[in-house]
């Protein structure tokens, strides 16, 4: 799970992997206490790739006492794995005093192994994120105990269906999402238009930005394209960064309200659209980066697609932004009309993966 607090963890009994000589791991209800000992095998876990946000955020989803998100922490014993040993970490850099729930007594030593947080979306659908395994404890079955406790989480809850996103080149992390019963759901990548102020400014042309877009039309021309068909109907979440959940009619509706729709027409009918799902800033080298990400875009043809990106472009400036980045299908389709608009696009993209809840279990 990519990359849930409040409510208490599953039942805390141990769970092992299949080797019964192996000692159990035992997932528990994250502390802040914790914090320090998921910053220490989490610092590096991309290496010079990109950095992981798990150290700068997990603090605060330790600390949380939203109902609709559950965080969680897998435990061993102090001398089951090489806790501390790697990546120039000092022994006992994971250790935490236990306090009973773990795989340690009060006060006795455990280690901290990994993490992971479920989050509700909607009244039926959660996201999982966050899963980390210190590499020293690899082989002890944590990544298995972690998912297991954030399924368990999400069905006691309500949620019929568990997603998650895993990188493209993280195959061990979707080796390990389709171990514990997720599957294929949908792949995007992420486009990278410059915001520029100018960029609706060459003249009227067959294609045109919309100054009031219909939620209603945009609801319409979704609901019967090869995007949605593609995504299966999932767009960035409004209120989740990096999680995607269903559109809806209604939040196509909030985002015309609050003016965060934008929408292309030729004279017989709309010809995309795109939503803008959130600004923003990160404080990066000294310096604060305001990005603008639009949670899906849809369009007709590659003309379409040019002036949605003239409108995203000029959105972006409006809401002074350094960057933006649109949500679009991986199709040669989609990714081959960017190019033809010479906009940038990430260079790998994105797997969402879906795990079916509804079982008897």
């Amino acid at each position: 799970m990519t990359g849930s607090e409040g409510e208490p963890a599953p039942d805390a009994d141990s769970v092992s992997n299949s080797d019964a000589g192996d000692p159990p791991v035992v997932v528990r209800e994250a502390r802040p206490a914790d914090a320090d000992a998921v910053a220490a095998f989490t610092r590096d876990t991309w290496g010079e790739r990109q950095e992981d946000y798990i150290p700068r955020v997990f603090p605060k989803w330790a600390a949380s006492d939203d109902p609709d998100r559950g965080t969680f922490v897998a435990t061993l014993p102090p001398d089951a794995a090489d806790a501390g040993s790697l990546d120039g970490r000092a022994a006992g850099d994971t250790l935490v005093e236990g306090d009973g729930t773990g795989a340690a007594a009060a006060s006795e030593p455990e280690a901290v192994v990994g993490c992971i947080q479920g989050v509700l979306l909607s009244e039926w659908e959660a996201w999982g994120q966050g899963i980390r395994v210190d590499p020293a404890a690899r082989g002890h079955g944590v990544g298995s105990a972690l998912s297991t406790a954030a399924l368990d989480w999400a069905r006691e809850r309500g949620a019929t269906v568990c997603r998650n996103m895993v990188f493209s080149w993280n195959v061990m992390g979707l080796g390990q999402s389709r171990a514990v019963g997720f599957e294929p759901e949908t792949e995007f990548r992420f486009a990278e238009p410059e915001p520029d102020p100018d960029a609706l400014d060459a003249g009227a042309g067959r294609i045109a930005a919309l100054a009031d877009p219909d939620p209603d039309a945009a609801w319409a021309f979704w609901s019967d394209s090869d995007a949605r068909d593609h995504l299966r109907g999932l767009a960035l979440d409004p209120d989740e960064s990096w999680a995607c959940s269903q559109l809806t009619r209604e939040r196509l509706a909030a985002a015309a309200a609050e003016d965060r729709l934008l929408a292309v027409a030729d004279a017989d009918a709309l010809a995309g659209f795109a939503v803008r799902t959130r600004v923003t800033e990160r404080e990066i080298d000294g310096e604060t980066t305001r990005t603008a990400t639009y949670g899906v875009a849809a369009w007709r043809g590659v003309d379409a697609a040019g002036v949605l990106y003239d409108a995203v472009a000029a959105d972006a400036a409006a809401a002074d932004a350094d960057d933006a980045r649109v949500l679009i299908p991986e199709t040669v389709e989609h990714v081959s009309d960017t190019g033809a608009n010479r906009v940038a696009v990430a260079g790998e993209p994105d797997f969402v993966m879906c795990a079916d809840l509804t079982g008897n279990l």
